[in-house]
């Protein structure tokens, strides 16, 4: 078969995956603009198309019969531009590496170990045992909210546990009796759910009904001085809500991975929001980079090789959407 990476994205999985699917298949590696030579005629006759990125603009699939994403989200993949024969079919492996990022994210307000280490250097035992001021809080006293229960949720749920966290979490769908959570909610009891922790973590994916849920409201009904983590898609929480809230200090502090403008080719130099996050000291800032480990790449990369190996032999595909 021929198959096709798209974009740099896409590229990133591009190394070693033939060593996965074997010999007999061709690996193709475009450009995003698909402009340079011969880039759109392979395109259009992939048998098997690796990207993050479809739309009407595009080359027309003719004989694409996967359409794979290299990630969990499809929101920029428009579902009317795949021809009928083609699946669409999506990849996890990100939460264990999210869930790290997380941990590390809520550990840095609790253990200041930069400060400590940086005052140390000069002689100063900020944080010396016994000495007045020093106390620190501790992440284990906290309730943690997870805003969708899908797999990074989980997994995230699994590690507050240990740190002895009560977990409260709010999805669409009812929680099973062994979820292991504390407390369960629907999303219909989303102001209660916000209001019912310390921190909320949102995992929900991009959909029409989750643009904005996090919205004024919702963020007004959280706990003073709490903390929210976007680990999500940006726009699932109101940009001006949540600058608003960081502002005033009503939230207390914010962990923002995912945002509202990313880099393109013509503009690769390009601030994460309209609005002056930077200018924010309550926020820790980071480029969308929660999921993206050696660990994430592999297991992807496995999991594509796999559906490849099955659309060869006939096998039903893990992971389709359509």
């Amino acid at each position: 078969m021929k198959i096709v990476f798209h974009g740099q994205n896409a590229g990133g999985f591009r190394e070693g995956f033939a060593d996965l699917i074997g010999p007999g298949h061709e690996i193709v590696h475009v450009s995003d603009a698909l402009n340079a030579p011969g880039e759109a005629d392979h395109f259009a006759s992939a048998d098997v198309l690796i990207g993050t990125k479809l739309d009407a603009s595009m080359p027309t699939l003719a004989n694409a019969r996967l359409y794979h994403a290299p990630a969990a989200g499809t929101d920029m993949i428009d579902r009317a531009a795949l021809p009928t024969q083609t699946a669409l079919c999506n990849c996890h492996g990100h939460e264990h590496a999210i869930a790290e990022y997380v941990f590390a994210a809520l550990l840095e307000q609790h253990v200041p170990l930069a400060r400590a280490d940086a005052d140390l250097r000069r002689g100063e035992w900020t944080f010396w045992a016994g000495r007045p001021g020093a106390l620190r809080t501790e992440l284990g006293s906290q309730s943690i909210g997870l805003l969708g229960f899908g797999h990074i949720a989980q997994a995230i749920a699994h590690r507050a546990r240990a740190f002895g966290m009560r977990v409260h979490a709010a999805n669409r769908s009812p929680l099973k009796p062994d979820a292991g959570v504390d407390r369960a909610f629907g999303l219909t009891e989303l102001h209660a759910f916000m209001a019912s922790v310390d921190i909320v973590i949102v995992t929900l994916p991009l959909t029409p009904e989750t643009t904005g849920i996090v919205d004024a409201a919702a963020i007004a009904a959280m706990r003073p001085g709490s903390t929210i983590v976007n680990v999500a898609r940006g726009p699932v929480i109101d940009e001006q809500a949540l600058y608003d809230a960081l502002k005033s200090r009503h939230l207390g502090h914010a962990v923002i991975d995912t945002w509202y403008q990313y880099p393109t080719p013509a503009q690769p130099t390009v601030q994460p929001s309209r609005l002056p996050f930077a200018e924010l000291d309550n926020v820790r800032m980071a480029p969308h980079m929660s999921g993206w480990t050696n660990g994430t790449v592999r297991r992807r990369q496995q999991t594509m090789a796999d559906n490849i190996q099955r659309l060869a032999q006939g096998q039903a595909l893990v992971n389709q959407l359509n």
